[in-house]
């Protein structure tokens, strides 16, 4: 089933309405679609360089988009919500989190989580969904999606467009496995300012 969907996406990355085509995506891969748009973004640019920014762009905002549909479902629609935490095996991960988010500590091990989500390979879906499951912050939980789905496509327009055919077999190869160590890496730094300024307040 992933193989003819992630087929059917390429596909779709060279259709004269591709922009329209990412940006649907884009949206339902936030709330419950299992392809990540990068799937289409790469080719795409690679097809149409002077369009990079634009493909960045519209991936980014129909992504947090998506991402605050995923929010509401959590929010408001428990049974739905819950579906497709079962379906990507992350329900059990829900037990307790809510209450871990009552102190500072857990408040902000959320948003290092969130970040990841919607930077690295993480089923930023089933973040979305916790998020509004456990009642997390919606402004904040906006600005974090904004951030990490905007880097992220950033990287990989900007990149695709940079190196081209290159960079698809590096991502190909490596893709998940950096993209991972970079969000790792970010949200340790973000941790170590966090440490230094409560040290010297």
């Amino acid at each position: 089933m992933f193989n003819n969907l992630y087929k059917k996406c390429l596909n779709l990355a060279a259709h004269k309405s591709s922009k329209y085509y990412l940006a649907f995506i884009s949206f339902i891969e936030s709330s419950f679609f299992p392809i990540p748009p990068d799937v289409m973004v790469i080719p795409m640019v690679i097809s149409k360089k002077d369009d990079f920014f634009k493909i960045f762009l519209i991936s980014t905002i129909f992504s947090v988009l998506g991402g605050i549909l995923g929010y509401f479902i959590g929010a408001f629609f428990f049974d739905l919500g819950m579906q497709v935490m079962t379906f990507y095996n992350y329900e059990e991960k829900l037990i307790n989190l809510k209450s871990n988010l009552i102190n500072t500590e857990g408040f902000y091990a959320w948003l290092g989580i969130l970040f990841l989500a919607g930077f690295t390979p993480l089923p930023y879906k089933v973040f979305t969904i916790a998020s509004g499951l456990i009642g997390f912050n919606i402004l904040i939980f906006i600005l974090i999606s904004l951030i990490s789905r905007g880097l992220r496509f950033f990287i990989v327009s900007y990149l695709s467009y940079k190196f081209g055919n290159l960079f698809t077999q590096f991502m190909e190869k490596h893709g998940s496995k950096w993209f991972t160590i970079i969000g790792i890496l970010i949200v340790l730094i973000g941790v170590i300012i966090y440490l230094v300024s409560k040290f010297y307040v």
